[in-house]
C-alpha cells in the first residue's frame, strides 16, 4: 500500500465539498484574459500528421479534428454547440517562417498596423476569418468542453456562411442547437485534394447544455 501523501484530488470532476462553489476568486478574469484553444482540422501539410516531425501527434490522421492547446484528437466528427460568431482578420506567420498565430483583429487596417510592428512584416499573412466560439459535446459521456474556437478561412468561408444561414433559419438563440461537424475531402481547381467541412443539424440542445452555453455566451458578451 502506498504511503505517499495525496496533495489533491486528481479527478477532473469537482469533488462534492467544492462543487457548490461559484467561481469565487475569478471575478476579474474575463474571456479576454483566457487562452482559448482552437479546433484544428488536420491537413496533409500539418506537422501533427508527419511521423518524422518533432510536432507529430501520436495517432493523428489527415481529416482529424484536434485541440490546438491540449493536442486531444476527436476523429473526423465532432458534436458542437456554437456560442458566438465573429468576422475577424487573423494574422498567421507563414509556414516557411516558422508558422504560428499572431493575433485577431476586427479590421484589415488594425491587422496591417500590427504586422508593421514586427521586425519582418513579410513573414506574415492576413486572412479574413469567420471565428466560431463553440463547446464540444462528448457523444459518449455527454460532457461539454471548455470554450474552443474554430477558424473558417479561405475555402471554409463558404461552409461558415452556409452554417450561419442554417442557424438563423432554425431560430432561437445561436446556442440552442447541437450540430455535427464532419471532415470531407474535396479538391481545388488544380485538382489537389484537401479537407473541408460539413455542418449538419443534430437537434436542439438539452436543457442543461443550453444553460451552460448561455452562461458561456454571457462571459463573451461582456
Amino acid at each position: 500500500m502506498s504511503t505517499e501523501l495525496a496533495l489533491a484530488i486528481t479527478d477532473d470532476k469537482l469533488p462534492a465539498h467544492v462543487a457548490k462553489g461559484t467561481g469565487r476568486g475569478n471575478e476579474d478574469v474575463t474571456a479576454d484574459q483566457l487562452t482559448i484553444p482552437r479546433l484544428k482540422l488536420l491537413q496533409k501539410m500539418n506537422d501533427e500528421v508527419d511521423k518524422h516531425h518533432g510536432n507529430y501527434v501520436e495517432g493523428a490522421e489527415v481529416g482529424d479534428f484536434m485541440n490546438s492547446l491540449t493536442k486531444e484528437l476527436f476523429g473526423t466528427e465532432v458534436y458542437v454547440i456554437s456560442i458566438k460568431f465573429k468576422d475577424e482578420y487573423v494574422i498567421w506567420r507563414k509556414r516557411e517562417a516558422g508558422g504560428g498565430y499572431l493575433g485577431s483583429f476586427s479590421s484589415m487596417a488594425d491587422a496591417q498596423e500590427r504586422i508593421a510592428q514586427e521586425e519582418k512584416p513579410d513573414d506574415y499573412d492576413i486572412n479574413q476569418t469567420h471565428s466560431h466560439i463553440m463547446l464540444i459535446k462528448n457523444p459518449k459521456t455527454g460532457e461539454l468542453s471548455t470554450p474552443i474556437i474554430m477558424d473558417f478561412a479561405s475555402s471554409k468561408l463558404r461552409v461558415s456562411r452556409n452554417w450561419n444561414t442554417q442557424i438563423n433559419m432554425k431560430g432561437g438563440d445561436r446556442f440552442a442547437g447541437l450540430w455535427k461537424l464532419s471532415s470531407v475531402q474535396t479538391e481545388n481547381k488544380a485538382g489537389a485534394t484537401f479537407m473541408n467541412l460539413d455542418a449538419s443539424f443534430v437537434g436542439w440542445a438539452q436543457e442543461a447544455d443550453y444553460k451552460v452555453a448561455e452562461e458561456i455566451y454571457e462571459q463573451f458578451a461582456q
